[in-house]
């Protein structure tokens, strides 16, 4: 059972290796691509989730180094109520732990955009009016302190958001779905729907320039890393570039690490910093090139230039990329995560059902506290565990998934105990068999069939459940799903969606075999 763990989590298990996370939107994955494929000796765990689950991560020591945006560190992380400069940042997060280093080069500020259509708003001030306009926005940004309370407050705003995943708000807004939502200013489908971006006229948004937010320790460990990421990107990455990266993924369908070793083949390193090897020396010797003072953010004009995506490949087909080359290795962290977890669950549930069975008074507490845990929302458990854990990953994913198949297993496991006739029972006894054998050779036997059931119906749950896993960085077909998500692919989406239903059916036909087995074997009996 370790050693399968142990496959789940190969770069979470390496300490000699620079651990890069990133969060689930296009841009952040691209960053996360370039700054360990510029550091050389890294791994990168994508798509982690908000800003809390990875900031939590990083704190814990799961990754060592995350993009961030100084807006983000300023009011989200360090509840600031005014921008502050890389030295302020620097100086309230070393407490944590943390520092931020190496400004990549351009500002990617919030703001809200609609149709361009000739009776849309121009400013948020005009759209404070518009009671009749409909809020489509991302569910991060509606609990930012620097998003949409804040907002709503400075700009007197009344209507009510719809909390809407940031993959899929454009085609929401194009479909007149809704009528705002919130956007990133480097953004590449901006330009591709012709969205009216919003003037932030009374200065709202701060500046988001970004930047890495890393572990000081991690920092001092890997100090070759470091220049290298240093003398990659510090300050080379325009508007532009990231516009044109965006665009790469999201209208071209290219993967990540492709887009980021493209851009990194096109720009070689520049010349060795003076600069001391760690990573607070390199701070300071950056600090004066991304000055973070409070500049009004100007959200983009909607006919700004924009670098254009260099000429790609033809869009990978369904077939292609349901049998990528990273099909395997997502099936094997699918499949252990859903052996581990039911197995667990059977470890425990089955002792629990036969309790249940033996003791009448206990059985209705037992079925209330396993049902009630089936309860609880699967991202809330993952939310209250990451914290108490310390950690992301398979750790909390495996006992979310344990949680959701312990009540088929308890429930059957009772039922199957509670069924077998008291004849039987009773002649068992008659024969001088003490409770122990009876159970091992009589009751367990004869209930086979009703406890595999439940097992069933637990394991078939757990390979749907487990697609989750993938929000903290834990694998499986989720990975695929996440990201078909933040891009709005739906070719993607469906090559995580079609492995994950193939294995549920399998599952399925494997355990009505065993049914059948169990049966016979009942029948002999």
């Amino acid at each position: 059972m370790l050693a399968a763990f142990c496959l789940l989590t190969p770069a979470h298990a390496e300490d000699n290796k620079l651990r890069v996370g990133s969060k689930r939107f296009t841009e952040s994955y691209i960053l996360g691509e370039l700054i360990a494929q510029s550091a050389g000796h890294a791994g990168h765990k994508q798509g982690l989730g908000n800003t809390a689950i990875v900031l939590a991560a990083l704190k814990s020591g799961s990754i060592d180094v995350y993009p961030e945006y100084t807006g983000t560190i300023d009011q989200e992380i360090l509840k600031r109520t005014r921008p502050g400069t890389l030295e302020e940042l620097r100086q309230e997060l070393r407490p944590m732990g943390l520092g931020v280093a190496i400004p990549l080069g351009f500002n990617n500020t919030y703001a809200l955009a609609v149709r361009n259509e000739p009776n849309a708003p121009r400013t948020l001030s005009e759209l404070a009016s518009r009671k009749d306009m409909r809020f489509g926005l991302s569910h991060e940004f509606i609990g930012r302190a620097d998003g949409w309370p804040g907002l709503a407050t400075r700009y007197g705003l009344r209507q009510q958001p719809r909390g809407l995943d940031h993959g899929i708000a454009y085609e929401a807004l194009a479909q007149k779905q809704v009528d705002v939502i919130d956007i990133y200013s480097t953004d590449a489908k901006i330009s591709q729907y012709g969205l009216r971006v919003l003037e932030d006229d009374r200065r709202y948004f701060p500046r988001y320039d970004a930047v890495l937010l890393y572990r000081l320790d991690a920092a001092a460990r890997f100090p070759r890393e470091w220049r290298a990421i240093q003398q990659r990107l510090e300050n080379r990455i325009s508007a532009a570039d990231m516009i044109a990266m965006n665009a790469a993924a999201e209208l071209q369908s290219q993967p990540f690490a492709a887009i980021a070793r493209t851009w990194l083949a096109q720009h070689p390193a520049a010349a060795p910093s003076t600069a001391a090897s760690t990573a607070a020396d390199d701070a300071s010797a950056t600090a004066t090139s991304a000055s973070n003072n409070a500049v009004p953010a100007k959200p983009p004009a909607n006919d700004a230039p924009q670098a254009q995506p260099s000429a790609s490949p033809t869009k990978p087909t369904l077939t292609a990329r349901l049998f990528a080359e990273d099909l395997w290795p997502l099936t094997r962290q699918h499949i252990t995560l859903v052996a581990l977890s039911v197995a667990l669950a059977c470890a425990a549930g089955i002792p629990l059902g036969i309790l249940a069975a033996y003791q009448p008074a206990l059985k209705q507490p037992v079925m209330a506290a396993t049902g009630i845990l089936q309860t609880i929302p699967s991202l809330a458990l993952l939310a209250i565990l990451i914290p108490l854990m310390g950690a992301i990953g398979p750790g909390p994913a495996l006992v979310t998934l344990f949680v959701y198949a312990l009540l088929p297993i308890v429930r059957n496991a009772c039922t199957g105990i509670e069924a077998v006739p008291k004849g039987l029972k009773q002649a068992a006894e008659a024969l001088g068999l003490k409770p122990a054998q009876r159970l091992l050779h009589i009751e367990l036997p004869l209930a086979a069939p009703v406890i595999l059931a439940g097992v069933k119906t637990a394991a078939v749950m757990s390979v749907g459940t487990a697609t989750i896993a993938a929000f903290i960085g834990a694998g499986g077909y989720g990975e695929r799903i996440t990201t078909g998500l933040a891009l709005n692919d739906n070719d993607l989406l469906l090559a995580g969606a079609i492995p994950a239903a193939a294995l549920a059916l399998l599952t399925q036909a494997v355990f009505e075999l065993l049914e059948r087995a169990a049966q016979l074997r009942r029948n002999k009996l």
